[in-house]
């Protein structure tokens, strides 16, 4: 059954890299990010769960906890991660889930078998603190992942969960964002301070709010 935005995400229990995890319990309060691999040592994944390490920094100023997949067993995680550790510079300081029964791969729809029935997609799942999906994205195996993009759209999520307001095309941290079209104009003023710009009587922008 396909997973979709606003869904629980489904609570397992499974072996880790870095033991065992009830995935619930693990997450806690925190935000989540949990991405699968097509399978243990593959050049684009190793990029990859090399990236995430290097970003570990950057995930835990959201308090975002990261967590990936593959479909192969803990020995080989264990083995690929000294590769991993080699050849991106860096130490994999995340649990990485052994999920050869494919119980995860099933419970989150990653395997796609028109694209391959042996391996899971690149999918990711961005998790909120109430355990729900916030966002779903899909990549083909040969497509490695933009985890600043991934970064981005934490940003907004976390802002906009707080906030009546929607982030534009490209939007970044620190730019203007868009109040939502519930708010009234006389209600403006109260809610956003900083004050905002009347572009169109359905667009209209102030500055982030929580800068």
């Amino acid at each position: 059954m396909a997973i979709r935005l606003g869904d629980v995400a489904p609570d397992f229990t499974v072996d880790t890299t870095e033991g065992q995890v009830q995935f619930h319990q693990w997450l806690g309060d925190s935000w989540g990010v949990l991405f699968s691999h097509p399978a243990d040592y593959t050049p684009v994944c190793t990029t990859e769960l090399g990236t995430v390490a290097k970003l570990q920094d950057e995930f835990k100023k959201r308090n975002v906890k990261t967590i990936a997949l593959s479909v192969d067993p803990l020995d080989s995680h264990l083995g690929w991660i000294k590769d991993i550790n080699e050849t991106q510079k860096t130490t994999v300081n995340y649990p990485i889930i052994a999920d050869p029964n494919f119980e995860v791969s099933a419970l989150y729809d990653m395997i796609h078998p028109n694209a391959s029935d042996k391996f899971t997609v690149r999918s990711v799942f961005i998790i909120g603190g109430d355990k729900k999906i916030k966002l779903i994205l899909t990549y083909p195996a040969s497509t490695g992942r933009n985890f600043n993009e991934i970064l981005r759209v934490i940003d907004s999520l976390q802002l906009t969960a707080n906030y009546s307001v929607a982030t534009p095309a490209d939007w970044k941290q620190g730019e203007d964002v868009v109040i939502a079209p519930a708010i009234k104009d006389e209600d403006i003023p109260a809610k956003f301070p900083k004050g905002h710009t009347k572009i169109k009587p359905y667009l209209r922008t102030t500055p982030q709010p929580n800068l």
